[in-house]
């Protein structure tokens, strides 16, 4: 289940990619890349927080958990810009992206 949540994250992160780009480039985001993007980030979430509820070895899962956590709601911080058509804050896109990658290399540890 979480080399699933793995392969979703590193999918999302393809996207998210895409998207920091448009970000530092003052473009506007694609709705169907950013909509991708949260659903497979979504969807390894929900897979992480079944893996960490079934389980007795929650140590590192949880920090990896955590720091997932506080990236989907940057995520939605973010989003609110998109939808209300105003530009999305380059800090708090460079905070969402450090969550998520310290968040998944620690899902990483813990699943390798």
């Amino acid at each position: 289940m979480l080399l699933i949540a793995l392969v979703l994250f590193a999918a999302a992160a393809v996207g998210g990619l895409v998207l920091a780009i448009r970000v530092f480039q003052g473009e506007s985001l694609p709705m169907p890349v950013t909509v991708l993007h949260g659903l497979l980030a979504a969807t390894g979430l929900v897979l992480v927080v079944l893996a960490y509820v079934q389980t007795t070895e929650t140590a590192g899962l949880g920090w990896a958990l955590g720091l997932l956590v506080i990236a989907a709601l940057g995520g939605f911080f973010l989003v609110s810009f998109n939808l209300r058509g105003q530009a999305t804050p380059r800090s708090a896109t460079v905070i969402h992206a450090l969550a998520a990658v310290a968040g998944v290399a620690l899902l990483a540890l813990a699943v390798l």
